[in-house]
């Protein structure tokens, strides 16, 4: 994971994996349709949920591992590998770490991711803080004590975007979070 371009909402640089450089990448999971992963993308991307290039796109890295949906951020999805035989998908920009200056994240995005890998209780805050820390873009900017001062703030994130998850366990680097009520249920 690293940190490039600007984010209007968080202030600083937004998290980018690419796939092409080896290591270590901590990661949340959660066990969505394709339908619904198809929205996420397309809100993602600024364009309207439902809409079928977002979809026909989560079908195609499903297919082939990667589709390119256009030349902006957050517009590549990349198949990552499998947990438990399902897909592990996730959206990137179409450069690397090598292609873009890095920017600091703001303490609120930090915050924000360092708190979605400790709800999971796979890693320890000394190992987020270390992580987030040493991530390009970070790194140099933000020492892990500063990030660890960061997590252990006690500002709730609590009625966020993970709100309704349940905790499923964890396979690795990554940890498993499954909607609540899904699967859904056979008709």
């Amino acid at each position: 994971m690293y940190f490039a371009t600007t984010s209007a909402v968080w202030g600083g640089g937004r998290a980018f994996y690419d796939p092409g450089v080896p290591g270590r990448v901590l990661g949340r999971a959660h066990l969505v349709t394709v339908e619904q992963f198809g929205d996420i993308v397309a809100q993602e991307m600024y364009r309207e949920p439902g809409g079928p290039g977002a979809e026909a796109g989560v079908r195609e890295v499903l297919a082939r591992g990667r589709a390119v949906l256009g030349d902006g951020r957050y517009e590549t999805l990349v198949c990552a590998g499998e947990i438990d035989s399902v897909p592990v998908v996730t959206f990137t920009a179409p450069w690397g770490v090598r292609d873009v200056p890095g920017v600091s994240p703001a303490a609120s995005y930090l915050r924000h991711l360092g708190a979605g890998l400790l709800a999971t209780g796979a890693w320890e805050d000394e190992v987020v803080a270390s992580y987030l820390a040493g991530c390009p873009g970070a790194a140099g900017c933000w020492s892990e004590r500063g990030v660890l001062e960061l997590l252990r703030s006690g500002e709730s994130e609590s009625g966020g975007p993970l709100s309704g998850l349940e905790e499923a366990g964890g396979r690795g680097d990554v940890a498993v979070t499954r909607l609540s009520g899904w699967p859904p249920a056979s008709s």
